[in-house]
């Protein structure tokens, strides 16, 4: 567990800048951001296989975890996000 969460933490900026290029860059609506951050974050740990000789199974955790706490797991569950991003 200790090795999913320190890789969560170092993909953790990658995702939210990632996901806050796509914000930019396209008109979403902004309850379906937690869910882009999510899927990100699952492809961005996939992806990290070179840099890491952690078991696939293991990045895609890692980057759920990443994915989620990018955008605010409270806010996924608690808060309405209405309206666009742009």
């Amino acid at each position: 567990m200790t090795l999913i969460l320190a890789f969560a933490s170092i993909i953790l900026p990658i995702v939210t800048a990632v996901t806050e290029v796509v914000k930019r860059a396209f008109s979403l609506p902004k309850n379906l951001v937690p869910a882009i951050a999510f899927v990100l974050g699952i492809v961005i740990g996939f992806a990290a296989a070179p840099l890491t000789d952690l078991d696939w199974t293991l990045r895609l955790w890692g980057g759920a975890l990443a994915g989620l706490s990018s955008t605010g797991l409270y806010e996924l569950a608690f808060n309405k996000r209405e309206g666009k991003t742009k």
